[in-house]
């Protein structure tokens, strides 16, 4: 993915949100940059998303928002640990 991630490291903003859901940004953009791992979209939200594992070996999901498609910009709205596929 062609795309530059926007994280804002101010009071209740996504470095903070996941963080407290146990992620650092390094573990959200290995999911979110991965060109190997398709794009879903959440049922509650709309919002794209990506299911996959970080290198630490959690298995998480990534949702975001399209801030601008030309140069492309991505603000990762959270991202969180959800339960391995069967």
């Amino acid at each position: 993915m062609d795309a530059t991630v926007i994280w804002d490291d101010g009071p209740g903003r996504n470095v903070e949100h996941v963080a407290e859901n146990g992620l650092v940004p390094e573990e959200v953009d290995e999911v979110l940059l991965d060109d190997a791992i398709p794009t879903a979209y959440s049922a509650s939200t709309g919002r794209p998303c990506k299911f996959g594992y970080t290198s630490t070996g959690k298995y998480i999901i990534v949702v975001w928002d399209e801030l601008c498609d030309d140069p492309r910009m991505i603000y990762p709205v959270t991202a969180y640990e959800v339960q391995e596929p069967a």
